[in-house]
């Protein structure tokens, strides 16, 4: 791993350090400062001169605060020299916004994403981003990862004799598809209106789950809206067993505190993309490490080996 270096904005420095770890290298240091007048000041305190560069930050709350932080550390490494620059951004928060329905409003993902590369972006290295088209938004390579594997090793230690995975929307129904393919395991999906933020109605669910064990999966969980409507359902529907997984566990507005006091819920797994405040943990909350997975696709970047090669997976025994 000669000429790489790894940096980490302030979003998640942890998930950096695990990284670095994974690939044998040292995590270079970071200051981020502030001026008198609010404004920000990244500095890059090792050499990045005809260098590999990883900037490790995912867009996570304060998000713009870590997006302007981001951005600063793609120009001072374009300006360092580097020979390339790798936005390692496993949460891309501003996905969410990849169409326009409702009138003279911003395609915020398509803007953040011609921001970064106007910054100096080679490339990104993200996971699982809230829909495919985002990823035609940049105009330089991306590698999309996904956590379905990390998420299969984990539910892979219960009896899936008779589980069903179920997706919130037709929209994810691909990916629970491929994830039940992973367990063996059964799929359905809800069939999902959105009325507001933070108002859904899931009218019917399309597959069995009638004395099932359920894996709800979804991309991630903010306010826990979609997922609190389909355990309704799934509990009018007779389901046996719920369980909650995310690739993405961002909880706002105490969504992981309600969700665990659901008694019907046993557990909540999420991957640690986006940091969880430690406060916050409940006993029913299983974190899994992603970092492995970014070490390893930022080594095959490095050494111009296939990273699509991660994808080829088989059902995990």
């Amino acid at each position: 791993m000669r000429d790489i270096a790894v940096f980490s904005g302030s979003a998640h420095p942890e998930l950096a350090e695990e990284v670095c770890s994974h690939l044998g290298v040292p995590l270079s240091p970071t200051r981020v400062s502030r001026f008198a007048n609010d404004c920000l000041e990244v500095q890059l305190q090792a050499n990045c001169r005809e260098r590999d560069v990883f900037l490790v930050q995912p867009l996570v709350k304060p998000v713009q605060e870590h997006l302007v932080e981001l951005l600063m550390m793609i120009d001072a490494a374009r300006g360092a020299s580097a020979s390339r620059i790798t936005v390692v951004m496993p949460h891309y928060s501003y996905a969410r916004s990849d169409k326009k329905d409702a009138p003279r409003i911003s395609l915020g993902g398509r803007l953040v994403a011609d921001l970064l590369v106007a910054a100096g972006a080679s490339r990104v290295l993200t996971m699982t981003l809230h829909s495919p088209q985002v990823h035609g938004f940049f105009s330089v390579p991306v590698d999309h990862l996904h956590a379905l594997r990390e998420l299969a090793a984990h539910f892979s230690q219960y009896d899936l004799s008779r589980t069903t995975v179920v997706s919130p929307d037709l929209g994810n129904a691909k990916e629970a598809a491929h994830f039940a393919r992973l367990i063996g395991a059964d799929v359905a999906a809800g069939a999902k209106q959105r009325f507001a933020d933070d108002r859904v109605r899931i009218s019917s669910v399309i597959g069995d789950v009638a004395g099932r064990d359920v894996i709800v999966l979804d991309d991630e969980i903010a306010k826990g809206s979609t997922v609190f409507a389909l355990l309704e359902r799934l509990r009018e529907l007779g389901a046996r067993s719920i369980r909650v997984a995310c690739t993405h566990g961002l909880f706002a507005a105490g969504a992981l505190r309600r969700l665990s006091e659901q008694q019907d819920v046993l557990e909540i797994v999420c991957t640690n993309t986006v940091p969880v405040p430690a406060e916050e943990h409940t006993g029913k909350l299983r974190i899994l490490s992603i970092g492995p997975a970014l070490a390893e696709a930022v080594r095959r970047i490095h050494n111009g080996e296939s990273v699509s090669a991660l994808f080829d997976a088989q059902p995990i025994a």
